[in-house]
């Protein structure tokens, strides 16, 4: 076993610590990797804070992680000794199932092993994250990273950056097309850079009036202030996509109504009460509204590709991980552009 440092959350009510732990020794098919910074996602709060109530203590939060190969094991292909690499929400499914033989490992029929708080395909064995200084994960959920010269920026786009390339990629948004981005956060921040980047005309949808600046500095053709009468009357029919990033409580049809004839509605926030969708909101205009859940590994290899050749990265703030817990009282507050990211050397 590999003796491992990192910090963890001992139980929903405590801050997060100092947390000594040991990690696997790499298999014939594993990665050794020395995690060098790794960005803070706003699950990890509601994972550290039992707020969806499946959480398992001690917990090492983070799957958003970007390090170095410190060694593999000699079935390994696919990585070497030395390489840059990433992991994200995932590190391992069933692999079998329809879902995963498609690359849609996020959706595996059987359960998806997660990053953090998840448990091993032996049933008994939990999963801590990337709150620490390595990790130990099978080749098959390793990604490349070839933008070496921004690997804290990069973090975030093992999380909030699939997160947001997923659905516009496979509603097709593109050129031609009227696009919202619902909230300017974390992930609201990386769908307007990539629903700008992919050629579409973007408008930043928001209730707070002071992000019009940032979201044109982002790319943002337009802004839109979400809690003016008139201007959300204007924005009628307006839109062909709106990518909803809003975790807090919302409604739903106010955003239904700005989409033009069959018209998509995609959430990928996750507000923590059941939304009332009158029908009629629906049918009304042939509109659609779903959902999207980070994404497999071969569309997060694409992903890391396609940023790495258009120079996309996440806003950050990079912090000591001693100021993790004063981290997330500033995200709760808002009071973050756009992720944090931990570096590891100062573990």
């Amino acid at each position: 076993m590999i003796a491992t440092k990192g910090y963890a959350a001992y139980s929903a009510s405590s801050p997060i610590s100092p947390f000594q732990f040991e990690r696997r020794e790499p298999g014939t098919h594993d990665v050794h990797i020395e995690i060098l910074f790794c960005g803070i996602c706003h699950s990890d709060i509601h994972q550290v804070r039992n707020e969806w109530g499946n959480s398992n203590f001690p917990m090492v939060p983070g799957h958003e992680i970007v390090g170095r190969v410190i060694k593999s094991g000699d079935q390994v292909r696919k990585v070497k000794t030395g390489d840059f690499v990433g992991v994200g929400c995932l590190v391992d499914s069933c692999r079998t199932c329809a879902n995963c033989a498609q690359g849609l490992e996020q959706y595996c029929l059987n359960g998806y092993v997660a990053t953090y708080n998840g448990i091993e395909k032996d049933g008994k064995t939990h999963t801590y994250g990337g709150y620490s200084n390595q990790i130990v994960v099978d080749e098959a959920f390793v990604l490349t990273v070839k933008d070496s010269k921004n690997l804290a920026a990069v973090a975030p786009l093992l999380c909030a950056g699939i997160t947001t390339f997923s659905p516009l990629r496979y509603w097709k948004v593109g050129k031609g097309q009227k696009v919202g981005v619902l909230g300017l956060g974390g992930l609201g921040h990386m769908g307007v850079k990539l629903a700008v980047s992919f050629g579409a005309e973007v408008t930043m949808l928001s209730h707070t009036a002071s992000k019009k600046a940032d979201a044109k500095r982002l790319g943002a053709h337009e802004f839109a202030l979400t809690t003016d009468a008139q201007v959300m009357k204007k924005l009628k029919a307006s839109f062909d996509f709106i990518l909803d990033t809003v975790s807090a409580p919302h409604d739903y049809n106010t955003y239904l109504g700005l989409l033009k004839t069959s018209g998509n509605l995609v959430c990928v926030g996750a507000p923590p009460a059941p939304a009332q969708i009158p029908a009629f909101n629906l049918i009304g205009g042939r509109k659609s509204i779903g959902g999207s859940f980070i994404g497999g590994l071969p569309e997060t290899q694409e992903m890391l590709d396609y940023c790495a050749a258009n120079n996309i990265v996440s806003d950050i703030e990079i912090i000591n991980i001693r100021e993790v817990n004063a981290a997330y009282d500033r995200m709760m507050k808002g009071d973050v552009r756009y992720r944090f990211v931990i570096d590891m050397a100062t573990l």
